[in-house]
């Protein structure tokens, strides 16, 4: 059976972009494919590159466990699990780290993005990647959903397969295939019209309070344009946002509106605002149920640990094995 794997960072609550880039389309293989067994896991050893408070981590990981029940996973057919409780993960990551080309690491787009911009750099940033290959490669996930601007790190874990498969003599890894998101999709626009992201504050969150959310959507950018004016569907954030929430028969009578003059910004936001809440009502209700029952999250994450750690356990000793370097 095909290996699927998928994961968040506990950074924050997971956004719109989120929601319909990753858990949305993760949990249709998880709970409809049956060729597939699903790792799904809160990358809370990736979020400390980010967050040092350790204890607002854990309340993240609270809220995206959350997000991904109340979307309906089914923790029956997949495993969902911290990253941080599975340690074999950070064992491979450490093999990986030593054979893997400084050189050739400084060429991440994430690394170079980070000296652009003057961020200031730590360790655990800069060997990001080899992190993610490990996540990857200790389960031998051959089905690994992503944006393009993860595709550079799933070559990197490709590459990392590739080189010890031929390092070893045989197949020990299984080299993974990235599972691309619709170009609409993966480049959701937040209030700024920039892609969605927590990093940039410029995320709708549907799972805060109504006023919240509200506040959110009216923060969208907008050209100055009149309310008597015709505006352009195609160059609108609303508008673009809309299309991924609303109908096909709701989307069209907007655009009409648009083009048609006499329809401001305001009443297309909250059309947008109202679309959310009916749309994603029991999702919101079940959240808001979840984030008030942490025992229970708890033994979800306790549970999908368990059975990733004696996988993880199997598959690392191979790989002591193969490399001659079996420490049990």
């Amino acid at each position: 059976m095909k290996i699927m794997l998928t994961g968040i960072q506990s950074t924050g609550t997971p956004h719109l972009g989120n929601i319909l880039g990753v858990i949305i389309p993760s949990i249709n293989i998880a709970n409809n494919n049956s060729k597939f067994s699903s790792f799904i896991f809160v990358a809370d050893l990736h979020s400390l590159t980010q967050i040092k408070n350790v204890k607002e981590i854990k309340e993240n990981t609270y809220k995206i466990v959350a997000a991904w029940l109340s979307f309906g996973l089914n923790t029956e057919n997949s495993l969902l699990y911290r990253q941080s409780d599975v340690s074999e993960v950070t064992e491979l990551a450490w093999y990986f780290n030593c054979f893997f080309p400084y050189k050739r690491l400084t060429l991440s787009h994430s690394f170079k993005k980070g000296i652009k911009n003057h961020i200031k750099m730590n360790v655990g940033l800069f060997t990001y990647p080899i992190l993610m290959a490990a996540d990857i490669l200790l389960y031998n996930a051959e089905t690994v959903p992503v944006g393009k601007d993860q595709l550079q790190h799933i070559e990197i874990a490709r590459r990392i397969a590739s080189c010890f498969n031929k390092k070893i003599g045989k197949k020990l890894f299984i080299l993974p295939n990235p599972f691309l998101q619709t170009e609409i999709v993966s480049s959701i626009p937040g209030i700024d019209g920039q892609k969605m992201s927590k990093s940039k504050k410029n995320c709708i969150n549907i799972f805060s309070s109504d006023k919240i959310l509200k506040k959110q959507i009216m923060s969208i950018h907008t050209d100055n344009k009149s309310l008597k004016e015709k505006k352009d569907p195609d160059k609108d954030f609303i508008m673009s946002l809309y299309r991924l929430v609303a109908s096909i028969d709701e989307v069209d009578e907007m655009r009409k509106k648009y083009i048609k003059g006499g329809y401001g910004y305001f009443e297309a936001k909250i059309a947008l605002y109202e679309c959310i809440i009916k749309k994603f009502s029991k999702e919101r209700e079940k959240f808001s149920f979840f984030i008030k029952n942490k025992p229970f999250l708890d033994r979800i994450l306790f549970l999908g640990a368990k059975k990733a750690k004696n996988i993880a356990f199997e598959r690392l000793n191979d790989i002591r094995k193969a490399l001659n370097f079996n420490l049990s």
